[in-house]
């Protein structure tokens, strides 16, 4: 269900679900996208590079201490700084472009600095970085933190088993109108049949993930409806780029044609999903309308991985099961089409999500999988918070690695608007990520 209560230690939206009860930001969103100010009362651009939050005053942690803006600039160094608060964050490129922050002197204001103009700075900041009281890290050692909360959010932390619950009780104190509720409870349930019973049997207000097959039971019961919502979140199947057979391009194509997304998203998903051919969604910057899904074309896989000396390849398709709605069941059928080829094996590894994650976060691509099926949500509306993460060299989950690809997108972050190299940061980026995953 999560990997600690940490909020800087992480990269997993349940985790996130979890600590964001708790926790704040400095910006955050309002239902229609737009930014909104929380624990900022202000924002500007100072100058190229560098960017101001007044700090709102009358707020509280849990303990009872007044927010501070030294809290404020220490957690944001903690996030892209190796050498603050005990630890190196994998939240880092989250905050792409960032290199620090500090307190203004004389004013509850911080200012922010980037590498650059980066363009995306107040988006990131509507998204990311919860504030942490820098005494009560400072204090404690990582089990402590990762096991207790001491945030400015509507609940505070009763109770916590890991993988299995989290209670909160509201915070009476909290800056805003207290939560409606009086307490909240948050448990795990892998399996999404179970999840669905317990909403249908009362046991539970609130489930994610409703199995298609199962939208009707739900929407069909007296006591339950069904919300469906559109997701910033892309599942894909990544190719290690330098791992034998992905090191091919043409292979790595082979595996695009193979599979036949439509059938995947009628058969599979009930038509509960959108084909992509890009690491970004329709409506975020950074979108190529001119770079579709690829057609699926088995005998044109079948040449290319002959093309590509890789013919007779065994080859393991790594899924965590019960993460994403029916991702067992794509990953399955992925495999099948795949080894539908005459000339390419396919099986399918089941895999503990927190583990399967702790592999592909640690850095080191030659400890992952060659081939997984993985979930990237994508909350800023901006291409870069997909493919810096997922296809530059030093991202938390990059299966790719080009110096041009990393410098197109360095250039990126530093550009406004339209302008010279705009287009070809998108088309070689795109490209790119085509060539490095499936689907």
């Amino acid at each position: 269900m999560d990997s600690g209560l940490d909020p800087h230690d992480h990269r997993e939206t349940p985790t996130d679900n979890i600590v964001l009860q708790a926790y704040e930001g400095l910006l955050g969103r309002d239902p229609e996208g737009a930014i909104v100010e929380k624990l900022a009362t202000g924002y500007e651009r100072i100058e190229e590079g560098t960017v101001r939050f007044d700090i709102r005053e009358g707020v509280t942690f849990h303990s009872g201490e007044e927010l501070a803006p030294e809290d404020v600039a220490f957690s944001i160094n903690r996030i892209v700084k190796e050498d603050v608060g005990g630890l190196a964050s994998p939240q880092r490129d989250q905050l792409a472009g960032v290199t620090g922050a500090e307190v203004v002197d004389g004013e509850r204001a911080v200012r922010v600095n980037s590498d650059g103009v980066n363009p995306i700075v107040f988006q990131e900041f509507a998204t990311y970085c919860d504030i942490v009281q820098r005494s009560w890290i400072e204090e404690h050692e990582g089990s402590y933190i990762n096991s207790n909360m001491n945030g400015t959010g509507p609940f505070q932390l009763e109770n916590y088993n890991q993988d299995v619950s989290v209670s909160f009780a509201r915070y009476e104190d909290y800056w805003r109108e207290p939560a409606p509720a009086e307490s909240l409870e948050i448990t795990a349930a892998g399996e999404a049949s179970t999840r669905v019973n317990q909403l249908l049997g009362g046991e539970t207000d609130l489930v994610v993930n409703v199995p298609p097959q199962d939208a009707g039971r739900v929407q069909e019961s007296s006591g339950a409806s069904l919300s469906a919502v559109p997701s910033t979140r892309i599942i894909y199947n990544a190719m290690v780029y330098n791992r034998e057979p992905f090191d091919s391009t043409e292979f790595r194509r082979a595996m695009n044609l193979a599979v036949d997304l439509d059938s995947i998203i009628e058969n599979v998903l009930s038509g509960f999903a959108d084909p992509t051919g890009q690491p970004t969604l329709e409506g975020f910057v950074g979108y190529n309308d001119e770079v579709g899904p690829f057609e699926h074309d088995p005998e044109r896989a079948q040449s290319l991985v002959e093309e590509s000396g890789y013919a007779g390849a065994e080859i393991e398709l790594h899924t965590p099961v019960g993460r994403y709605l029916k991702d067992l069941e794509i990953a399955q059928a992925v495999a099948s089409q795949i080894d539908n080829l005459e000339n390419v094996s396919c099986s399918v590894q089941q895999r503990d999500f927190q583990t399967l994650a702790g592999e592909l976060l640690d850095g080191d691509l030659s400890t992952s999988p060659a081939f997984y099926l993985i979930g990237w949500g994508n909350a800023t509306f901006d291409a870069s918070q997909t493919i810096i993460p997922l296809l530059t060299s030093d991202g938390a989950l990059t299966s790719y690695s080009s110096d041009r690809v990393d410098e197109l997108i360095q250039q990126a972050q530093s550009m406004t608007g339209e302008g010279p190299g705009s287009s070809g940061a998108d088309g070689d980026g795109n490209q790119s990520g085509n060539d490095s995953s499936s689907s």
